[in-house]
């Protein structure tokens, strides 16, 4: 009996032990993450909130758990990995249903956390009937979690979500229902604290125009604060000065009395005609500030605007001058292939929000007339595959193609004589499907693992190439709600794999 309660005790110190030891790497690791994303470094950030995440749930705290699972998601679609930022999100969720199951206690509040990064990640994607069902369901979790703090950040999101997709009269009215209860409060400061976090969530967003619209309208509220403040004054004062009176007419007071009160009533109104005053010389200079303020950023978003002009049109800028040199040249044919991926990128950047037409298509003979299209380039000996099977999907086949023979014409210039190149299709779900194109060449390092979808990483001699290719298809697989990722773990060349929801 002895025996067995020394094991009981043994085995319930090991648990508290382990337990507080989880605790506190969770909390070393947020420190450390918390460290590198000041220092933006974020990819060691989002490592160290992994890291984090893992080390919370091991011991069940579900808030700073879900904390540094979001933060870690966050980072993954600030580098436009949605993939794995959705992916990071589902597995947060699961784990927190999981434990709430198991204490038999419902937390709203963790799941509308969840939601409104995904909410963020697909307004970002402009996906407005996806960001919509969201948006439904995080107002229900801020009434579930009767907290007023959430309940105002979900009329942030809905004026947010109205703002991005055009909807200027919705938005206006969400924030507005948030700033008449700060209003009727008479809390000031909680309207222009309103006003400020919109601008923030505009900025964050990348929203100039709500960023603008919300900028203005404190402008226009710090004019009126002030006389409304004055004003709540003076009717103070005036309440005083009538209960003064009543005072007075209660009591048989002496002329000395009355005198008295008198003369207090003029010090008082003299020391508010000097706060009127002073008031009026703070917000003249404030209006003045602001003023000055809004001048510098509509200088700066004019110089952004002529960057964004001249980036656009510098293929149209320099082809004139190309044109009087040799165009047989390996570098004057460089520079035009370069101009005309410069155009395409501008293009595809200045049209995301516009989806590709779809047409139905055979998947099987798609990928093998693209397949067919690289036979004339490989080297002596190189094995070309094609695995898809015959079904018809409504797919955008011609920026697809495009997408798809790019890679192929990449494997083509890798793999080696007698190497392999594949290209296989495969439904991954209802409505996702995969198209895989693999090499036997000499891979990818991984330390260019990261940049190789993001244009102008490094300086490159043009004769090589000019690294725009990956990332075109990037966004034309943003523009068909799609991505492309590499695979990591494949050593034996490269594997590319894109990813099309339907």
């Amino acid at each position: 009996m002895n025996r067995l309660l020394t094991f009981l005790l043994v085995a319930a110190v090991s648990v508290v032990s382990n337990i507080a030891v989880a605790q506190s790497r969770g909390a070393d690791y947020k420190n450390q993450a918390q460290s590198f994303f000041a220092d933006k470094e974020y990819t060691k950030a989002r490592y160290y909130f992994l890291q984090a995440y893992n080390s919370f749930y091991a011991k069940k705290d579900m808030p700073d758990a879900v904390e540094c699972g979001v933060k870690a998601s966050a980072l993954y679609h600030r580098e436009n990995y949605y993939k794995e930022a959705f992916d990071l999100l589902r597995k947060v969720e699961t784990s927190l249903s999981e434990e709430e199951i198991a204490s038999g206690r419902q937390l709203p509040a963790l799941h509308y956390t969840i939601g409104r990064e995904r909410l963020q990640m697909y307004m970002k994607l402009k996906n407005a009937a996806r960001s919509k069902e969201l948006l439904s369901g995080l107002e229900q979790l801020a009434k579930a979690s009767g907290n007023d703090s959430i309940a105002n950040d979900a009329l942030y999101a809905q004026a947010i979500y109205y703002y991005t997709f055009g909807m200027p009269q919705q938005g206006d009215a969400a924030i507005n229902r948030l700033i008449g209860q700060y209003k009727s409060a008479k809390d000031y400061d909680g309207v222009s604290d309103c006003y400020r976090t919109l601008i923030d969530m505009a900025v964050k967003g990348n929203n100039a125009r709500l960023a603008s619209r919300a900028y203005d309208k404190l402008l226009v509220w710090n004019d009126s604060v002030r006389t409304l403040v004055a004003a709540d004054e003076l009717a103070d004062l005036q309440k005083k000065y009538d209960d003064s009176l009543a005072v007075i007419d209660d009591k048989d007071g002496t002329i000395s009395a009355k005198q008295y009160i008198i003369i207090s009533l003029c010090v008082l109104a003299a020391i508010l005609a000097g706060v009127l005053v002073l008031g009026g010389i703070v917000l003249m200079r404030y209006i003045m500030l602001t003023r000055r303020q809004k001048h510098t950023i509509e200088i700066a978003n004019e110089h952004n605007r002529l960057k964004n002009e001249f980036i656009a049109n510098i293929s149209a800028q320099l082809r004139p001058t190309i044109g009087l040199l040799d165009q047989s040249q390996k570098p004057v044919v460089a520079i035009n292939a370069f101009l005309d991926d410069i155009s395409e990128l501008s293009e595809l950047e200045n049209t995301l929000d516009r989806a590709y037409d779809v047409e139905d298509c055979n998947t099987q003979a798609l990928c093998q007339n693209i397949m067919d299209g690289i036979r004339s380039k490989v080297k002596e000996g190189v094995t070309l595959a094609v695995d898809a099977p015959k079904v018809s999907v409504a797919l955008a086949v011609e920026p697809l193609s495009q997408v798809l023979a790019h890679l192929l014409q990449n494997a083509a210039i890798y793999t080696p004589e007698g190497g392999r190149i594949s290209l296989e299709m495969k439904k991954r779900g209802a409505r996702l499907y995969q198209f895989i194109v693999t090499d036997s060449g000499s891979g990818i390092a991984e330390e260019n693992a990261e940049s190789i979808f993001k244009p102008f990483t490094e300086i490159r001699d043009l004769t090589e190439g000019d690294a725009l290719g990956l990332p075109i298809c990037s966004l034309k697989l943003a523009k068909m709600n799609g991505t492309i990722t590499l695979d990591g773990s494949y050593k034996r060349g490269a594997r590319f794999v894109v990813e099309i929801r339907v």
